[in-house]
């Protein structure tokens, strides 16, 4: 007889790993083929929007001078417009062409070490920044500067949701998928109980589970300074880059995390949140409706705050 049981797969992806559980049913493809089918699409994105490669098709466009147009694919453009729209939503506190201001700090793949950058090498890192500079023309992704895009405050939630597609295109419809930190969940397990996450916060240079959710049909994405900064002269540098300052945060938000039914949205939504953070970030997404738990800084300890679209969710989350 055929019993229902939550089956797995895992592998490396984007220069860390991914994982998906699922519940596996009658007349299902086995757990190879989904493997196989998750895995395409990973490797396929890579080729298209890694800034670690340099045959990908964004790095390949990211070494064009200022004044030039190349063909990309569809995925390429939607996701340029997507983060087009985030921007604009945001007044420009994400955008995709920050780059040369993370290699300055020592954040992005192109960097040569964290060091604070003095102001004329700030001021010209910041004439090569601006989602404005990119415009899409048919099939084409121009520019008229000399910008180049990174995806990272996007791509894996894409990927997430590329992926959770694609299981319910095969006729999984319950499954919890991770991608580099980012996670996607709908349906039950076969006890009938909803697939739970922890969200995480920093305590006392560890990292502890804040509060425990369930999920279904909703995407989490975890934002946080805790886990990639340096100090220097007794002052902490963020790799959050606030792209209007060209240097990183200076605020109390330690850690912000969003749900979204969309992963990419929510990956997007938590950068978004922790460059204005925490006053003009939670103003934000209350004005915008989002579902948003906040981890902030006070003094030695930490307070939390959840939007009333989170509160609606899972309840409070508002503590000491």
């Amino acid at each position: 007889m055929f019993s229902e049981q939550v089956e797995s797969f895992a592998g490396p992806t984007m220069g860390s790993t991914y994982s998906v559980k699922y519940v596996q049913r009658r007349g299902m493809p086995a757990r190879e083929e989904l493997q196989r089918e998750a895995e395409s699409i990973l490797v396929a994105l890579d080729r298209q929007l890694s800034t670690y490669r340099t045959d990908s098709d964004i790095e390949r466009f990211n070494t064009l001078p200022a004044g030039s147009c190349a063909p990309m694919p569809d995925e390429v453009r939607a996701l340029v417009s997507a983060g087009e729209r985030l921007s604009v939503e945001s007044e420009g506190a994400l955008d995709l062409t920050v780059g040369p201001l993370l290699d300055l700090w020592g954040f992005g793949p192109h960097g040569h070490g964290e060091q604070v950058p003095d102001a004329e090498a700030i001021a010209a890192a910041r004439q090569r920044v601006g989602y404005r500079h990119l415009r899409i023309d048919g099939d084409r992704l121009c520019k008229d500067a000399p910008v180049q895009v990174d995806f990272n405050s996007i791509a894996a939630g894409h990927a997430v949701d590329r992926v959770a597609a694609r299981l319910e295109a095969l006729g999984v419809d319950s499954y919890l998928v991770e991608i580099t930190g980012e996670l996607k969940a709908r349906g039950r397990k076969p006890d009938g109980t909803p697939w739970r996450i922890a969200i995480e916060a920093p305590h006392d240079h560890e990292r502890v589970a804040q509060k425990i959710i369930a999920l279904d049909g909703y995407a989490v994405s975890t934002s946080g300074d805790y886990r990639n900064f340096f100090e220097q002269d007794g002052k902490r540098y963020s790799h959050t880059v606030d792209p209007k300052r060209g240097a990183p945060v200076v605020h109390r938000l330690a850690a912000v995390t969003v749900v979204d039914p969309s992963a990419l949205r929510a990956d997007g939504l938590s950068t978004i949140l922790m460059v204005l953070g925490d006053e003009r970030g939670l103003a934000f997404a209350e004005r915008q409706d989002i579902a948003a738990f906040l981890v902030i800084r006070e003094g030695q300890a930490f307070i939390t705050k959840s939007t009333a679209a989170f509160e609606r969710l899972f309840g409070t989350g508002d503590k000491q």
